[in-house]
């Protein structure tokens, strides 16, 4: 076998989110048992497409022997992932993009229907070109907030793309670079924060504060903060970047 550049991936960095299979046009990135695999060394080009996208430095490029890269392998590969429901890119089945249209389904007489509009809603797995954020209004929801919120749908999901995430649990600063990425390429309509009234809270909302200064200034940002047992304890709009508040 000849020596080529190949990724390698460190299974002890890996989280599992995903977005490095949700990356890799040739599907040659699998998640098994929690961790990205390397389906096949025929299906991997060696470019390193990947890379970025991952939040742990998992993936790096390395010099081995190696089966060669075969595209048509890679076409047929393809093919028999999309005919058995699998993301482009050889991703998770459960992270592929997904729009329809709110309370599709049927609702039970007296139930409230759901007003949810895409899958997923992490914003680990949401890629930033997925199509239902262009132009939208993206509401992005620390993810205590729907348990502790019982109008949540109705009050604030209608209409919204929405992004879930949590500051305390997750890494803020890739968040900021992913809604960078987001904001950049969706240019949104505006942009509304929910948060909880705890403290640690408070980092979803100025990471996104940060990002839409940095990308799109002139975005309405909105920033309501709930309280533990559901109610909305204040809610204001940010003027854009810049520009003093009254």
């Amino acid at each position: 076998m000849p020596v080529r550049k190949i990724i390698t991936i460190d299974e002890d960095k890996c989280n599992g989110c995903g977005l490095c299979a949700e990356a890799c046009h040739e599907g040659a990135i699998r998640i098994v048992d929690g961790k990205a695999k390397l389906v096949s060394d025929t299906y991997c080009d060696g470019l390193g497409d990947c890379i970025g996208e991952c939040p742990r430095d998992a993936i790096t490029i390395e010099e081995r022997d190696a089966a060669p890269f075969d595209a048509e392998a890679v076409k047929a590969h393809l093919a028999r992932s999309a005919a058995g429901g699998a993301p482009p890119g050889g991703g998770c089945p459960g992270a592929a993009l997904r729009s329809f249209e709110p309370s599709a389904g049927a609702t039970p007489a007296g139930d409230v229907p759901s007003q949810l509009g895409h899958w997923p809603v992490q914003l680990m797995l949401v890629p930033a070109g997925a199509p239902f954020l262009k132009g939208a209004d993206i509401l992005v929801t620390a993810d205590c907030v729907p348990f502790a919120m019982a109008d949540y749908h109705r009050k604030y999901l209608t209409g919204k793309a929405v992004l879930v995430g949590c500051p305390k649990l997750d890494d803020i600063e890739f968040y900021h670079e992913k809604l960078k990425s987001i904001f950049a390429e969706a240019r949104p309509k505006s942009i509304t924060v929910l948060r909880m009234e705890v403290p640690c809270c408070g980092g979803i909302a100025q990471t996104v504060l940060r990002a839409r200064n940095e990308v799109v200034p002139d975005t309405p940002l909105t920033i309501a903060t709930i309280g533990v047992r559901g109610d909305e304890l204040h809610s204001g709009e940010i003027p854009p970047a810049g520009v003093e508040e009254e």
